[in-house]
């Protein structure tokens, strides 16, 4: 349990936004090496499809939890997973993510909350977006190529995380999952169908929970 913390432990600079720029590697190893992988949920499944409890626990199962979040994440090879993504209905999500300029990111937010940028801030970012619960398919979503998320860490402290470019792009749609929304939820209805036709004829290359 003391490996435990000091593992987990992440400071905030005097903004009071995350450091997750720091000891990526060994943090990330440390959270995958003590989780468990899960199977991942689909576009489908009613977890994916309401708003997730708030967290409230800011306890040891929670730290499982986000351990097995980890763990899953690198199974499926993605940047950023959601506690109903292995269906879990609390807000909380992971990411291990790279911004534009190069630099990983490597952090869990409880509750998070996507700040509302000012007009002037709101650059849209018009590139693919995909999701390991919509597993093989792809398809061009804008969003602000900026993003601010408050929130709590692991151990229910206050903070924020913000982040640019494909990183801005995980941070919102990691918090999108958390209020019953996927990417595929943002398209237009052709679009939409379109990535459910691609999903249809793909094969995943990690586990999902199929829907009955």
């Amino acid at each position: 349990m003391a490996q435990q913390e000091t593992d987990e432990q992440i400071s905030v600079d005097d903004e009071g936004f995350l450091v997750d720029t720091e000891d990526c590697e060994a943090r990330e190893a440390a959270y995958r090496e003590r989780g468990t992988s899960r199977p991942i949920t689909v576009v489908g499944n009613p977890v994916l499809h309401k708003e997730c409890k708030d967290v409230t626990a800011f306890d040891g199962e929670l730290a499982r939890l986000i351990d097995d979040m980890f763990a899953s994440q690198r199974t499926a090879e993605g940047v950023g997973l959601a506690a109903n993504q292995i269906g879990v209905d609390l807000k909380v999500f992971v990411y291990d993510c790279m911004d534009d300029d190069g630099v990983r990111h490597v952090g869990a937010i409880c509750n998070p909350v996507l700040e509302e940028l000012p007009p002037g801030e709101r650059v849209l970012d018009d590139a693919n977006e995909g999701c390991l619960s919509v597993p093989t398919a792809y398809a061009g979503l804008a969003r602000p190529d900026y993003a601010v998320v408050r929130g709590q860490d692991a151990e229910g402290n206050p903070v924020r995380v913000r982040g640019n470019g494909y990183f801005a792009r995980c941070l919102q749609h990691e918090t999108d999952h958390l209020y019953g929304y996927l990417y595929i939820d943002r398209l237009s209805k052709r679009d939409r169908k379109d990535a459910l036709r691609q999903m249809a004829e793909g094969t995943p290359r990690y586990e999902v929970v199929p829907n009955d």
